[in-house]
């Protein structure tokens, strides 16, 4: 069972697309907060993140510039999520490291099309471990 990471600050929100996930059959680890959110990558070794742009402590797109630079031959698929989107916000967030982009509120049905996708190549792709 792929493990998510869902990092958001906002409660609500991360209870609801909890269920969500868990109802699609995924494991889920939660943060509130970017530092949270590099610490739990490190521990729960997610197969995707799903990371609020805007949030206190560590906004999402510097905690997923730490979390590349912390592991750079380990590229966990990162969906970048905001409820604040503006013309650029999907470019800045591409080029902090994030894999896709999603507006809030979110549409669960696209949502749950990325990150297949993003599972889907990562399943696909070489593993660096697999070459003796």
């Amino acid at each position: 069972m792929p493990t998510i990471l869902l990092v958001d600050d906002n409660e609500d929100i991360r209870d609801m697309m909890t269920r969500f996930l868990q109802d699609h059959g995924y494991a889920v680890v939660t943060a509130n907060n970017g530092l949270e959110a590099v610490l739990a990558t490190a521990q729960a070794a997610p197969s995707l993140i799903l990371m609020d742009v805007n949030m206190p402590e560590l906004d999402g797109h510097e905690a997923t510039r730490q979390i590349r630079a912390a592991d750079p031959d380990k590229r966990i698929p990162v969906i970048a999520l905001t409820a604040h989107a503006l013309p650029g916000d999907e470019a800045r967030s591409l080029a902090a490291g994030c894999d896709a982009f999603h507006s809030k509120p979110v549409n669960f049905k696209k949502l749950s099309d990325q990150i297949s996708e993003l599972l889907a190549e990562t399943v696909s792709a070489p593993s660096p471990q697999a070459n003796p």
